[in-house]
């Protein structure tokens, strides 16, 4: 078999998944530090001619795990693989994605000429904060969605005659709120109006459609300090949501996070395993977490055998 699946030091356990998934193992790679920091990484196994994937989310500290990327892809091309693609569920810096202010970075794109610079052939990611980051690189980029599996999770949860209404928590999510709304109980949709008056600093202002009676699912991309959405789901609240869930792709849970989420009027917290769990994160009973190795897999799968991964989503 030509496919050879490594893992970074990031997600061990969902590469694990995946590998179990596509009836292989993690191939041997020693990564280790020496005393002032410097990573080193060793391929233990013959990689000549073979098309390889590095699974590595790059989640805090991820100045740390974004190095150890780029230097596994540098040892596999020196190793003469024939393909490198980079499997990223979790993707660093998605949120500087454009200047927001005179003489400030686009790190989202210096990320990108990295891991182009570095060897990469190819990358695969999930829920990208920003979708036109993909253009930020000339090779082959596949965005995947965690759509499917929290999907299937909703509708296990709640009964065809509950009366749902999907809640985007600022404008940028109301597409990915109408997404979900039209396949599921043919549900309603509302948007939190947000107004940011800093990095991690959000107030919801007001209620855009109606919860009244119905219960609300909080949607979006990722979930940080927790600010955003436990002030949403109190707008929620305030405007007579009977019951009030949110679903996430990617928990980053910044401190106080956890805190927040343990203490708010959520009755529940939908993720997925894009980024591990914290100690603290995983004795909140309220945090529900679905695997994203499936999806991963099978596009691993698909790419490899060269069929279509775009068919994934219809």
């Amino acid at each position: 078999m030509r496919l050879c699946l490594f893992a970074g030091s990031s997600n061990r356990g969902l590469a694990t998944k995946v590998a179990e998934t596509l009836g292989t193992h993690v191939s041997d790679a020693t990564i280790r530090r020496f005393a002032d920091g410097e990573v080193f990484v060793e391929i233990e196994e013959n990689v000549r001619g073979k098309d390889v994937y590095i699974l590595q989310s790059t989640c805090p500290p991820v100045n740390d795990h974004i190095m150890e990327l780029l230097i596994m892809i540098d040892a596999l091309k020196r190793a003469s693989t024939n393909s490198i693609t980079a499997v990223i569920p979790y993707y660093g810096y998605s949120r500087q994605d454009r200047k927001v202010a005179p003489r400030t970075p686009i790190s989202a794109k210096l990320v990108a000429d990295l891991l182009t610079a570095a060897g990469c052939s190819r990358v695969v990611g999930m829920d990208l904060h920003a979708g036109q980051i993909q253009g930020f690189f000339n090779i082959p980029f596949d965005n995947l969605y965690a759509r499917p599996v929290i999907l299937d999770h909703l509708k296990s949860l709640f009964s065809k005659t509950d009366d749902l209404v999907f809640v985007a928590p600022d404008a940028g999510g109301v597409e990915r709120a109408r997404a979900f709304a039209k396949r599921i109980n043919d549900a309603g949709v509302a948007m939190i109006d947000k107004r940011r008056t800093g990095p991690n600093v959000a107030k919801a202002m007001h209620l855009i459609g109606s919860v009244e009676g119905k219960i609300a699912i909080i949607l979006d991309d990722m979930i940080d300090t927790a600010g955003t959405l436990v002030e949403a789901a109190e707008t929620v609240k305030k405007n007579g949501a009977t019951k009030i869930y949110a679903c996430a792709t990617h928990a980053v849970l910044s401190d106080p996070a956890t805190d927040r989420i343990k203490n708010s009027c959520l009755q529940q917290v939908i993720i997925t395993d894009t980024i591990p769990l914290s100690p603290a994160a995983q004795q909140v009973d309220k945090i529900h977490v679905l695997s994203s190795a499936g999806i991963l897999a099978e596009a691993i799968r698909r790419i490899h055998s060269y069929e279509s991964v775009s068919s994934l989503f219809t």
